[in-house]
């Protein structure tokens, strides 16, 4: 009797161990939390925040892309938490076009684009009638328009917002000329114009740092900052809280600067 008494409560002992360890593999798995990115600064910046997060014992699982569409339709079917790869305008345009039902929650980065000139250290210097070279797609060209109109070189409509074109442009006191081609070859075509609006991506390939090497760039006010995108039901997740504030902390904003040397700006 003694001894069934033992093996009983040895069996009683295991399943409430197995019940124990079974009820904490859920919790764990709870604080796992999935975001996807693009190679580059945005895994860069995921990897940095990983010890950040271990800290609160959450674990960051960084899911890879190398394009722009699947990181936002893996996000809306439930194979990622979070993401962040994109800023506003294309999320917007991403979101509206596929009808997904998706949420910016968080400022990141801006990666900025740039005006360069190999003729002239300043947008003072350049001259009436000149030519400027600017990316030729809608994004990237508004963008740049934005940019000479921050910089006082033009006044575009008031109605252009993001989608301005050179049509919109409605003084231009210097006759400036505006060249369009290839958001790849902006960078190239320096030599050949007073001054080209370059996407940093495309000016890090050819070795040009856009702090130290451009004559104006975008700061963190640009409208084309980049954020971190949920569904809506994980708007007030407390995992997805955490993870912002470790994204949005000191050190991360240190990381930043120190690693991309103004080739990336934090935006919060």
């Amino acid at each position: 009797m003694k001894k069934l008494f033992l093996v009983s409560s040895g069996v009683v002992l295991a399943v409430v161990l197995s019940l124990f360890f079974a009820a904490n593999t859920v919790i764990a798995a709870d604080q796992v939390l999935k975001v996807g990115a693009t190679a580059g600064p945005f895994a860069q910046i995921l990897e940095a925040v990983q010890p950040i997060l271990a800290e609160e014992d959450v674990e960051l699982e960084i899911v890879e892309f190398t394009d722009y569409v699947t990181p936002n339709l893996a996000l809306a079917d439930g194979s990622l938490d979070a993401n962040t790869f994109q800023h506003i305008p294309y999320f917007e345009r991403f979101k509206s076009d596929r009808n997904l039902d998706l949420v910016s929650i968080a400022k990141t980065i801006v990666i900025p684009i740039a005006i360069y000139s190999d003729k002239y250290e300043s947008l003072n210097e350049i001259p009436e009638n000149s030519t400027i070279a600017i990316p030729n797609d809608p994004t990237n060209g508004g963008r740049a328009l934005l940019l000479f109109e921050k910089a006082g070189l033009i006044e575009l409509d008031d109605s252009a917002g993001i989608n301005a074109t050179i049509l919109d442009i409605k003084s231009n006191p210097r006759n400036l000329k505006f060249h369009e081609v290839e958001a790849a070859q902006t960078a190239r075509v320096i030599p050949d114009v007073a001054a080209a609006a370059v996407n940093s991506n495309y000016a890090l390939d050819l070795g040009m740092n856009p702090k130290e090497d451009s004559i104006y760039i975008e700061d963190g006010d640009s409208p084309y900052v980049c954020i971190v995108a949920v569904r809506p039901e994980d708007e007030d997740n407390p995992i997805i809280k955490k993870f912002v504030e470790a994204y949005q902390s000191e050190k991360i904003r240190t990381f930043i600067n120190e690693e991309f040397d103004g080739a990336v700006i934090p935006a919060f």
